[in-house]
């Protein structure tokens, strides 16, 4: 007596097998992409919080005056990054295009871009050294962080 033996998988195995693999991967590209924002969000907080120390030293090489702190070449540098990680394009002519600025006078400086994240807001700097997250971008002639 010969014994039949069956090689190989069914068409019907094969698909099951391709089903889940497409919804696994679907899952973890998902959330690849959460990860992405959250990265280019923590790259904006960075770049931003940089820009205090740098606004530091043209103050103190400015004798006591933030005036020039946005056209300070290593500022324009961070906003540019920081607007780049964003996913967005800031020159220091720019203020306020796409929610991004960087405001300076005698006595006081603020910085501000959206984050990545949607919903995410927006991220602050200013010269009392507040860093955080803002619902909504700073009205242009603010001197702070609300």
């Amino acid at each position: 007596m010969t014994k039949k033996f069956n090689r190989g998988f069914t068409l019907i195995e094969l698909l099951v097998v391709i089903a889940i693999i497409g919804i696994l991967s679907s899952v973890v590209l998902a959330s690849l992409n959460t990860a992405r924002s959250k990265g280019a969000d923590a790259a904006i907080k960075s770049n931003l919080n940089n820009l205090r120390a740098q606004a530091e030293l043209v103050y103190d090489n400015a004798n006591g005056s933030y005036a020039t702190v946005c056209t300070n070449a290593n500022v324009v540098a961070g906003m540019t990054a920081a607007a780049s990680a964003g996913g967005n394009t800031w020159t220091s002519t720019g203020n306020n295009v796409a929610g991004m600025a960087c405001v300076s006078a005698a006595g006081t400086w603020i910085a501000y871009t959206p984050l990545k994240t949607t919903g995410a807001g927006y991220w602050c700097v200013d010269s009392s050294g507040q860093s955080k997250n803002e619902v909504a971008a700073p009205a242009l002639a603010s001197t702070a962080c609300i």
